[in-house]
This record gives structure tokens, C-alpha cells and sequence, in this order.
């Protein structure tokens, strides 16, 4: 009750300093800790720096899973520590299946000591270029000092001059008879040929043709005094159509017919007009 109560009154923590939560008792303070709490109250060493291959698998840890004493390095390996290190032989499936880097077999000393014969050495001979072959030139070709020294004669200078061009007087757009660009004086006063006047004339209208007739037409004296038929005076009057509140509603629909109300109904209909007991 003394911890809790001082705890509550107690002002905020702030954190990162040595003071405890709460007030330890004068009994805490005077006991000795025992030789387990000492152990693990002290400071791991920093081993961070060794490089020794001995921590290398340590479960992630820099020291020693357990010590070695002195006469393990110096011990001899028996017979069966010395089986057990020799490498796994090989199968022969693995020698069929490997890749193509080393022979699919191994090859006898006697193999590699022959001497091969002439068709051997023929066919181990690389395949000659064509004497028509020219390998490819290179990108940046190297200039002659005879080129660098070189000088352009006028006609190379008058080609090399960029191309000047006139620009173009243009008009705005002011009219659709406007031409794009100025026509000369020499196309102006040209005299077109009998082919051009035959092509430039317009095509003459058959003489079967009649003309458009306007959209606009004139209703005769006889069309006005005319007088409509019954049919259709029936015809032009517009049609009758329900309010848009009543088209999905039909006003008639519960209406019972005179012949309907003076029926009598039969011993089928009674029977199904009863309700289910469930």
C-alpha cells in the first residue's frame, strides 16, 4: 500500500534517468545481492574488433558456444574422424548428367597420353576465312594529313554555303479567291491552250434534267376550298392519353361486374377459399 500510494501522488517520469519509480525500502538497500545477480550484472566484453574465425559459427553471437581447452588443437584425429571428413564419391548418374565443361567420363591416363592421328589434327584445324573476306571497317574513319591540309576550291566553297531561300509572301485570309502565294507576272498573262479552255469548261446538264423543285410551293385555289371528309376531321384530332400520374395505375382494375356480384359460388371454390391450418 505504501509502493501504490506514492506511485499515484508521485510527479511524471522522465525517462533516461538513474532515479527509480518508486522509493525502494531500507531492507532492499541494505541486502546483499547473491553471486547469480553479480553475473549477470556484469557488462558483456566488447568483441565486436576480433576477426578469429573461432566465433564465426556461434549461433550469431561473438564469443564461444563453449571453451576449448589447450589440448584440443593439439590432439591427432582418429581413424573414424578421418573417414567421416573424406568428401562424399560421386555417382555415376551425376557424371552422365553434368554439364558439358568437363568430359561426361572420366578419361584413362593412356587417352591422354596418345598421339592423335593426321584425320584427328585435320579436323582440329579452325575453318580458314574466305579470301573475298573483309572485315568491317571502322566507325570513326582517320583523316589523311594530306586531307587536313587541303584546300577548298571555290566551287567547293560555293557549295558549302547554306541555301538561302526567299520567303514567301503570303495574304490573309480575308477572301477564298485570295491565292496563297503571289503569281507571277508571266503566269497571269499566259494564253491557255484549246486542251485547257475544253477541260475548263463545266459540265452541261442533260436536257432530260428538270430543276430542283423549291421546299416552298404555293397551295392552289382549288386545295383551299376543299372540304375535309369525316374520316379526316376523325383523323386530325389529336389523341387521348391518360394524366402521366395514372399510366401504371388502372382506375377500372377493382371494379366488380353487376353479373360477378350476383354469382353463386360453388362447393370447390368454398373449399379453397379456406384457410390453411398449420
Amino acid at each position: 500500500m505504501e509502493f501504490s500510494s506514492v506511485s499515484c501522488i508521485s510527479s511524471k517520469l522522465i525517462w533516461g534517468n538513474q532515479e527509480t519509480i518508486w522509493p525502494l525500502p531500507s531492507r532492499s538497500l541494505l541486502r546483499q545481492p547473491s553471486s547469480r545477480i553479480l553475473t549477470l550484472a556484469m557488462p558483456r566484453e566488447a568483441v565486436e574488433k576480433q576477426k578469429r574465425s573461432l566465433f564465426l559459427y556461434s549461433c550469431g553471437q561473438m564469443s564461444e558456444i563453449w571453451k576449448r581447452s589447450s589440448t584440443v588443437y593439439s590432439a591427432l584425429p582418429s581413424k573414424r574422424l578421418l573417414k567421416l571428413a573424406e568428401p562424399r564419391p560421386i555417382s555415376a548418374t551425376y557424371l552422365k548428367l553434368r554439364p558439358r565443361i568437363s568430359p561426361v567420363w572420366p578419361i584413362s591416363s593412356s587417352a591422354l597420353c596418345c598421339k592423335a592421328s593426321h584425320r584427328i589434327l585435320t579436323l582440329a584445324q579452325a575453318r580458314s576465312i574466305h579470301p573475298n573476306f573483309k572485315f568491317p571497317e571502322q566507325s570513326e574513319r582517320e583523316i589523311s594529313k594530306a586531307a587536313r591540309r587541303a584546300e577548298a576550291t571555290p566551287r567547293l566553297q560555293q557549295l558549302a554555303q547554306p541555301v538561302v531561300r526567299k520567303q514567301m509572301q503570303l495574304y490573309e485570309n480575308t477572301s477564298m479567291e485570295v491565292p496563297i502565294r503571289q503569281i507571277p507576272l508571266t503566269a497571269l498573262q499566259a494564253v491557255p491552250s484549246p486542251r485547257l479552255l475544253e477541260l475548263a469548261r463545266p459540265k452541261v446538264i442533260p436536257c432530260e434534267s428538270a430543276m430542283d423543285r423549291s421546299p416552298e410551293w404555293t397551295v392552289s385555289a382549288a386545295a383551299k376550298q376543299a372540304v375535309a371528309s369525316p374520316r379526316l376531321t376523325e383523323l386530325s384530332h389529336p389523341p387521348n392519353r391518360a394524366p402521366t400520374n395514372l399510366v401504371q395505375f388502372n382506375p377500372d382494375a377493382f371494379i366488380v361486374k353487376e353479373s360477378a356480384k350476383n354469382a353463386i359460388c360453388t362447393e370447390r371454390v368454398k373449399n379453397l377459399a379456406q384457410p390453411i391450418t398449420r
